[in-house]
């Protein structure tokens, strides 16, 4: 019998029972909420399943409930995967949750693993397992010799009864069988009989198709499994005018570079091993309220504005800034990139310039203030009069409408990825139809929320249908603050919030990168790589850009209002550039799938506060085990010493992993050491020659 949804629902399963399939059952069990065992707080499930849960193909999810049942009697708790047609993929015995935490608190939990895209559903099966009570029960009385003839005589016909299951393999009916015969066999002693029905095999076939009965089935929990992209790479901005571009030195003119220029940086990018190369706006820029370098009121006639301040006489969002190129030449640099494993990402900054075409054509898109003026765009202590804040609430369908125009035109130009600048600033509804619009009709696109506010609109906007987010992590530099927000991210909002670790951007400076030195830039390169898997680059990092304008937390002579043209050739030859650390990087990334999950960080101990430590582990579809220590020195300017210790039990070593001593090998990826490592272990880490280790444990085959 299985109870679904309050219904009692009579099914062939391990074993049918009749006892509560009359109509006088089903009408005292219609309408309530509980079914034969409650099944509470299920995960990930996101504010009841109004909103799917994220998860990409391949990737651990963990799963869990609280579950329990009247009596002493065993309970069997299970997850269901099921795939978009509603076929069962997965089906995952859980496990008590362990730590003192969840210790009587009848907490159940397991990992499924869809693997492909769609919309993917669970559901939480609990069942009476007749065999766990059996066997309970029959350890404790044959032991103390109590009803003892009786215990062997349920477990004989129990056994006899499983082996008629049509769902079990010839071998497991042979044995199941055979081990009832056993126990009903009184010409053995006891502990002979009992021997039998608690045998490996037997315990091996019952724990593969258990003896289920009472089978209460959970609603059905809804997992949108989205590309790769969606939730796993690496970004790296660039200024495609900057690329390029060249200063005229006896007349201090610059000639902007463009898509055709850009293209041969891209080279540069894919051999550092990112995936997504992101591109600021490519709109004509507007000319009214320009502003010039530093962001001042005054600028001169060759500064180009900043790419934010979209549209002029030349165009809109539809339209290329004519310093960049053609359309032409925009899908030939798609193409390059495409070619060299790129995708490339795409600013959508919903607001305009004072002389975007908008403002003329569709004033009621704007905000007009008591004067006639229209408000522009303000962030206090910030003022950006160069950019027009749109209005949803004059006309929302069609403003919404303009805009789903606008994002089709730059998917039907290869753009899958789009980079959203402050949509904090927009209603939440407008995303959730929008995005649902477009993935609906083209799921591959992904959309990053550049959402830097309060946490309820961060995770709001998840839930909308954001793919993933920019994220604190950028202002998280002490070890306490790093433990809080992994654990925090990793743990606690992964069904809805998927973090992108970027290290800087062209508004993000942080005083840790301002006053750290290289050895700042490892440090956050390493944390963002290792801890979540997506992380960015804005372009400069590598070469230890850290030169602040007085007063801000942004870069001084920002791109964001000038050129700049850097010397990556220059930089190469002489080594002050972090570029082979950041390909190493990524090359681990590649190589090691436990970095491409999210939720598979465990935080470990050590003695310094300044050393943090945690893990990833993830056990491959062949049956093997990649499993990741990081370790890191998150003080730039000296050396750290300490005792890390782990909790084993979250690397799952094998006994064969395993010397006499006890101890495992650990191979770091980064400096090619290995070493021998237990429980316990020293650390000495100097800021200033290697700050982290990335260590791989050596699994034995």
């Amino acid at each position: 019998m299985i109870f679904v949804a309050n219904v009692v629902v009579v099914t062939k399963t391990a074993r049918t029972i009749t006892a509560l399939k009359s109509k006088t059952t089903t009408d005292i069990t219609e309408g309530l909420r509980f079914g034969r065992f409650p099944i509470t707080a299920v995960q990930p499930v996101v504010e009841g399943g109004r909103f799917p849960a994220k998860a990409l193909p391949g990737e651990d999810l963990a799963v869990g409930a609280t579950v329990f049942r009247e009596g002493h009697d065993q309970l069997g708790v299970s997850a269901v995967l099921l795939d978009p047609r509603g076929k069962e993929r997965q089906r995952v015995r859980l496990t008590p949750a362990q730590g003192e935490q969840w210790k009587g608190l009848d907490r159940w939990e397991g990992l499924i693993t869809p693997t492909g895209t769609g919309a993917w559903s669970f559901v939480i099966e609990a069942w009476h397992d007749r065999y766990g009570t059996w066997h309970h029960n029959a350890e404790v009385k044959v032991g103390a010799g109590i009803d003892v003839e009786l215990m062997l005589a349920e477990g004989a016909a129990l056994l006899a009864e499983a082996a008629d299951d049509a769902g079990r393999s010839a071998v497991e009916k042979r044995t199941l069988r055979a081990a009832s015969v056993v126990l009903a066999d009184t010409t053995k002693t006891a502990e002979e009989r009992l021997g039998a029905g608690f045998s490996t095999e037997v315990l091996a076939a019952v724990g593969r198709v258990p003896i289920r009965e009472l089978v209460t089935v959970s609603e059905r929990f809804p997992l949108q499994v989205e590309r790769d992209l969606a939730g796993r790479g690496s970004w790296y901005e660039f200024f495609p005018r900057s690329e390029g571009a060249v200063l005229d030195h006896s007349t201090g003119v610059w000639t902007s570079g463009n898509f055709r220029t850009a293209a041969g940086r891209l080279d540069a990018v894919a051999d550092m091993g990112f995936d997504i190369i992101y591109l600021p706006p490519i709109h004509p820029i507007g000319f009214q309220h320009r502003k010039g370098r530093n962001n001042t009121l005054t600028p001169g006639p060759q500064d180009p504005g900043s790419p934010w301040a979209i549209g002029s006489k030349d165009g809109g969002h539809d339209a290329i800034h004519p310093d960049l190129g053609t359309f032409e030449d925009f899908d030939a640099f798609v193409a390059r990139a495409n070619e060299l494993g790129l995708e490339v990402a795409l600013d959508l900054a919903l607001q305009a310039a004072p002389d975007h075409p908008w403002v003329t054509s569709n004033p009621e898109w704007f905000t007009t203030r008591v004067d006639g003026s229209i408000a522009y765009a303000e962030n206090p202590p910030k003022k950006y009069q160069d950019i027009y804040p749109l209005n949803f609430d004059n006309d929302p369908a069609g403003l919404s409408k303009e805009i789903l125009r606008i994002v089709q035109l730059w998917i039907s130009h290869g753009v899958k990825v789009f980079r959203v600048d402050n949509p904090h600033t927009k209603p939440v509804w407008f995303w959730e139809w929008l995005i649902g619009k477009i993935n609906k009709k083209n799921p591959e696109v992904v959309f990053l929320a550049e959402a830097f506010t309060r946490p309820p609109m961060m995770h709001a906007l998840g839930r909308a249908g954001f793919q993933q987010s920019y994220s604190y992590f950028t202002w998280r530099n002490t070890k306490t603050e790093l433990e809080q927000y992994f654990q925090e991210v990793s743990h606690e909002t992964a069904a809805f919030f998927r973090p992108n670790f970027f290290v800087n951007t062209p508004d993000i400076l942080t005083e840790y990168l301002q006053y750290g030195g290289p050895a700042a830039f490892k440090i956050r390169a390493v944390l963002a790589a290792t801890a979540s898997p997506l992380w960015g680059v804005y372009a400069g990092y590598e070469l230890y850009e850290h030169v602040a304008r007085p007063g801000a937390e942004e870069y001084i002579d920002n791109e964001k209002y000038e050129y700049k043209a850097r010397d990556w050739e220059g930089a190469a030859e002489s080594g002050r550039t972090l570029a082979p650390y950041i390909t190493r990087l990524n090359t681990i990334r590649k190589d090691h799938m436990a970095l491409g999950d999210l939720q598979n960080l465990t935080l470990h101990s050590s003695t310094d506060d300044a050393t943090i430590v945690y893990s990833k582990h993830k056990t491959l579809p062949d049956g093997t085990k990649d499993t990741l220590i990081i370790v890191v020195n998150v003080d730039p300017h000296s050396t750290r010493e300490s005792t890390v210790s782990l909790d084993l039990a979250a690397l799952q070593l094998d006994p064969s992993d395993l010397n006499e001593d006890g101890q495992f090998r650990v191979d770091d990826l980064i400096s090619g050491q290995s070493w021998a490592w237990g429980e316990h272990n020293y650390v000495r880490l100097d800021a200033h020659v290697e700050p982290a280790h990335i260590l791989s444990i050596r699994r034995q085959p």
